[in-house]
């Protein structure tokens, strides 16, 4: 995941993973047109915007049914890519697809925004009971 022109972008192993797809899969939708891509340091890479409307877009299509993900169970931390933020002056409702699980929190506005949770943005949702709670990971270093 990387910052490119404040919009954040991701490699196309890291947009499978957060589909819960192979890279194969994701570099077909690529070249089918599915999903635009762009370069950066050589490398394929998918806008987040984009892959988050790809991501809402597979909640309700039957490709969702061959992801690889598995089970999970309530006390899983789930990786995903946030698809939609509502909020107004007091609570913000966030969207995640996280593999072929859709995951809505709950959460003041105020840490939304220092989350910096926007469609396209990498999260991380805890899950437990009826509890969601959604974090940003750490980036790695390349």
């Amino acid at each position: 995941m990387r910052q490119s022109d404040a919009v954040t972008v991701y490699r196309v192993a890291e947009a499978a993973e957060l589909l819960g797809v192979s890279t194969d899969t994701v570099r077909r939708w690529i070249d089918a047109g599915r999903v635009p891509s762009d370069t950066a340091d050589g490398r394929t890479v998918v806008p987040g915007p984009d892959l988050a409307a790809l991501a809402a877009s597979l909640v309700d299509e039957a490709d969702r049914d061959r992801t690889r993900a598995g089970e999970v169970s309530a006390r899983n931390r789930m990786t995903g890519i946030v698809t939609r933020v509502i909020a107004d002056t007091v609570m913000a409702q966030v969207e995640m697809v996280c593999g072929p699980h859709r995951v809505v929190s709950l959460m003041s506005a105020e840490a939304a925004a220092e989350l910096g949770l926007a469609p396209g943005v990498r999260a991380i949702a805890s899950v437990k009971s009826t509890n969601v709670v959604v974090e940003r990971p750490v980036p790695r270093r390349s």
